[in-house]
């Protein structure tokens, strides 16, 4: 069992509550790419994503006092920005998902493995640039879990976490988003992937 005592997440908590001199811009060296990772995959808009960023580590540093530790900071903290970057997205009415794209009916998909390997397909630049292109048509949601899973290799209960999706739910979108990739990938390069 961890001593709760060396938890780093306890002692960085501890450190920016208490005030202490450069504790805060640790939290933010340590998050910020996730923070990015996450609201830049949702909005896409530099802009939006750059203020949504500081906008979700204002909301960390208030809201601080009411981490519990229940989670890892990785994700209490990806949990506010994947909220701030929805709500970014509600009051722009940019749809989460394409219409017809409800996960419902393919939330019993258990296997996330489909034979398509994402990390194989990056081997040449060349094809690295049309997979980084194939990404970019995908929706807001599938975007962004694919960055969780793949870049911030966050695990699929962590993601529930941060986004409040079932784990279920989340492999069907990676699934599926996989499979997307693997026919644009076809089409962009007249191989098969």
């Amino acid at each position: 069992m961890d001593d709760i005592r060396s938890n780093p997440d306890r002692e960085l908590v501890d450190a920016v509550l208490a005030n202490r001199p450069g504790a805060f811009e640790r939290l933010i060296r340590e998050y910020q790419g996730l923070c990015w990772h996450i609201i830049q995959r949702m909005v896409r808009n530099p802009e939006d994503a750059r203020e949504l960023c500081q906008d979700t580590f204002l909301r960390v540093h208030q809201c601080l006092h009411q981490y519990r530790y229940e989670s890892a900071l990785k994700s209490w903290i990806g949990r506010v920005a994947y909220t701030i970057a929805l709500r970014h997205l509600q009051h722009k009415r940019i749809p989460l998902v394409e219409h017809g794209d409800d996960s419902d009916g393919y939330a019993l998909v258990e296997n996330i493995g489909d034979g398509f390997d994402l990390e194989a397909a990056c081997a040449d630049e060349e094809t690295a640039q049309h997979l980084h292109a194939a990404i970019e048509t995908l929706p807001p949601l599938q975007r962004t879990l694919l960055t969780l899973y793949y870049l911030e290799e966050t695990s699929i209960p962590e993601i529930a976490r941060i986004t409040g999706l079932a784990s279920g739910t989340i492999k069907s979108h990676l699934f599926r988003s996989r499979l997307r990739l693997r026919g644009e990938l076809e089409t962009r390069t007249g191989v098969a992937a």
